[in-house]
């Protein structure tokens, strides 16, 4: 329930007190209102505006197409800093990590077995377990958890045609840490009406939307990289904040 006196920022929440509102499973971290997101200050990862690195790619086989381009990237930003920001890496004494040829991955569905739970998404210390489990057994600090429930992918999320209920989704996690989303997306316009009649959602509020793929669309699919989250890893920072430079969070909208 939202209370009169819940300090949010966003005027959206105006009209809505006292109304049953969704709650993540993270209750000290997170509490959404359709697409708005508040963070609570105890969460060290979180950002109100965040810097976000989108691809999308067509013409992609499926998911795995998608992390391939990932890890080319992540490995060509590395090499970059390594040789344009030299000076910064020795001042900062940082790690830069070894991007492996090929970044181990688990099922989502393994990932819950090997974690004793049942959840439908990674709680930050499921993530930091994972993390470690994956420099543990593969020398890796990076890792993909593969195939998250559909339930918790967004509407445009393909499905996996072998288990339906899971989806052709990924996330990276990079030192413990959600690093990056991305998956194969829906491509077809029956697949949509599909979805669409699956969630209970009428199909009216997404025709303008939707109107491309009836005439059209290749397979494709993206990724989305939090860039504060990714240079707060690399250099050790407790505290994303500290390497954004006009954070936005609870209790600073300005500058």
């Amino acid at each position: 329930m939202i209370h009169p006196t819940t300090r949010v920022l966003a005027a959206e929440l105006h009209g809505h007190v006292g109304e049953t509102v969704e709650v993540s499973g993270w209750l000290h971290r997170r509490r959404g209102l359709k697409s708005v997101t508040f963070l609570v200050i105890r969460d060290r990862s979180g950002l109100a505006q965040y810097t976000s690195l989108d691809a999308e790619l067509g013409f992609v086989t499926d998911h795995r197409d998608v992390q391939a381009v990932l890890r080319e990237a992540l490995a060509g930003m590395l090499a970059s800093v390594a040789e344009r920001a030299a000076g910064a890496v020795d001042l900062l004494s940082l790690h830069l990590p070894e991007v492996p040829a090929e970044i181990p991955q688990v099922h989502f569905s393994e990932a819950m077995r090997m974690l004793g739970t049942d959840e439908p998404d990674l709680a930050p210390a499921h993530e930091r377990w994972l993390g470690e489990w994956a420099l543990r057994e593969y020398g890796s600090e990076f890792l993909f958890v593969v195939g998250y429930p559909m339930r918790k992918r967004p509407l445009y999320t393909h499905p996996d045609p072998a288990r339906p209920d899971y989806s052709n989704s990924f996330d990276l996690l990079f030192r413990g840490l959600e690093l990056v989303t991305g998956g194969q997306r829906l491509h077809r316009h029956e697949d949509y009406l599909a979805a669409l009649a699956a969630r209970g959602e009428p199909v009216e509020p997404y025709a303008g939307y939707l109107r491309a793929f009836a005439h059209g669309m290749p397979p494709h699919g993206g990724f989305a990289l939090g860039l504060e989250r990714w240079t707060a890893r690399l250099t050790g920072a407790d505290n994303v904040r500290r390497t954004t430079l006009f954070p936005r969070d609870l209790h600073r909208l300005t500058p």
